[in-house]
């Protein structure tokens, strides 16, 4: 009877140990759940749930809440849980490396580009990354896959599916013309100079093309990846200057040279061969690989001055610049994070020009920072404000719908309002350009 009332009491201790440990369970996914939803809506308020370009999609009735994809993503606050499955919560701040797709156990998340509301226009390409143009190929970023393990290979495929239809009874300058020097470009480069074709580089900026854009000061790899003659990429995540030192490197060592700010006007097809038209010169190819971002060129003002020396369009180590009276044009995440950390530099003015009413569509924390900088007086703002004209000592914006105008003294402009979409050019030169409405990039075979 003892032994029985034992049995018993051992059984309700064990039993009130597991109710115990499931109500700890519910309670914090209770509250997991709703912190997740909160920051869904704010991210609604504030703009950032619907998403501008690559960006996961979950599939519920696979997700079994692991948090695997959570967990790996390097960015704050894109995906949490919500009763137990994933859900995306900033759609808009995803920059598509794609590491939730890789790292959950079920295979419950696909990358699409586009939504059914929003399109992203993309050029034509086929399973050889060539466009509808023979012998003209895509690579990279502009392709719709932003991942710069995806672009480093999709580089290598384009030059040797290239390489197989070469046709060298063609007379020009060149094999291949390759445009851009991302990770795309000097893939590309580098299976060039394996292959020993006669080839050129053009990058309208400097080495590392977009990637010098990327939002982070970590890069993420989300996997190993071959780089043609350095051999294997095994960092997961490093920092714009380490990637940049490796590719610098690897083209030093094997004496490879880039035409730097050299940017490409306008590609031709002339009956067998290509003519390249860029900044400096002329050229002729039997081949042509475009490995740009979707950002193409920085977008200008059109305003009198901006073509002066003191006007840039990106900032560089912001830490060297000190005692200078400096405007930031724009209202995005780059320009207020810039003209944060122009603040923080020593006896810097820094003033801040955005033509909307209010920022929309920026970090949360962005918004946080530079509201708190304004009232600090660190960043004087200007909302409704456009520059008017640059001047050799000063700035004049003008007011949105009305007559006022203001005149800063300045030293400095930074022109940060983004690119303007290569549409145009890809057209131009015969490319087919098509809309993608939420179609998936990358997704697991079944």
């Amino acid at each position: 009877m003892e032994t029985l009332i034992e049995n018993y009491t051992t059984y309700f201790f064990v039993l009130l140990f597991t109710i115990a440990i499931l109500v700890l369970y519910l309670k914090k996914h209770f509250h997991e759940s709703k912190a997740t939803l909160n920051k869904i809506q704010t991210s609604k308020r504030l703009g950032f749930h619907e998403p501008i370009s690559l960006h996961p999609v979950i599939d519920h009735e696979r997700c079994i809440g692991s948090g695997a994809c959570i967990t790996a993503c390097p960015e704050q606050d894109i995906i949490g849980l919500v009763n137990g499955q994933a859900q995306v919560i900033n759609a808009s701040r995803c920059v598509g490396h794609g590491a939730c797709f890789h790292a959950c156990p079920l295979n419950a998340i696909t990358l699409c580009i586009g939504t059914e509301k929003r399109g992203v226009e993309l050029p034509h390409v086929s399973q050889e990354f060539e466009s509808n143009i023979p012998g003209l190929f895509i690579a990279g970023e502009l392709g719709g896959m932003g991942l710069i393990k995806n672009a480093i290979e999709q580089g290598v495929q384009a030059v040797t599916s290239f390489t197989k239809k070469i046709n060298k009874q063609i007379q020009t300058e060149y094999d291949l013309i390759i445009v851009g020097a991302g990770p795309a470009g000097i893939s590309a480069t580098l299976t060039a100079a394996k292959n020993k074709l006669n080839f050129l580089t053009l990058e309208q900026d400097t080495l590392g093309g977009t990637v010098y854009n990327f939002p982070r000061s970590k890069i993420v790899m989300t996997s190993t990846v071959e780089l043609p003659m350095y051999g294997q990429l095994k960092m997961k995540e490093t920092s714009k200057p380490e990637l940049l030192s490796i590719w610098k490197s690897v083209l030093k060592n094997n004496k490879i040279s880039i035409n730097e700010n050299e940017k490409v006007e306008s590609i031709e097809k002339i009956k067998d061969h290509f003519e390249i038209k860029s900044s400096k010169s002329v050229y002729t190819s039997k081949g042509v690989i475009i490995a740009i971002g979707r950002r193409g060129s920085p977008r200008k003002l059109g305003v009198n001055g901006e073509e002066m020396e003191k006007v840039a369009y990106r900032l560089i180590e912001p830490e060297l610049i000190s005692n200078k009276k400096v405007l930031v044009v724009g209202g995005g995440d780059s320009a207020i994070e810039a003209a944060l950390m122009l603040s923080h530099s020593e006896n810097n003015i820094v003033t801040l020009s955005y033509r909307g009413s209010s920022f929309s569509r920026i970090k949360p924390r962005n918004l946080e920072n530079i509201t708190e900088a304004s009232s600090k007086k660190e960043v004087g703002i200007f909302f409704n404000s456009n520059v008017k004209e640059i001047k050799e000592d000063r700035v004049i914006l003008e007011i949105n719908n009305s007559d006022q105008l203001f005149e800063l003294e300045n030293d400095l402009v930074y022109i940060l309002v983004g690119g303007q979409l290569p549409t145009d050019f890809l057209q131009k030169t015969g490319i087919h350009i098509t809309k993608k409405f939420g179609e998936a990039v990358l997704k697991h075979e079944n």
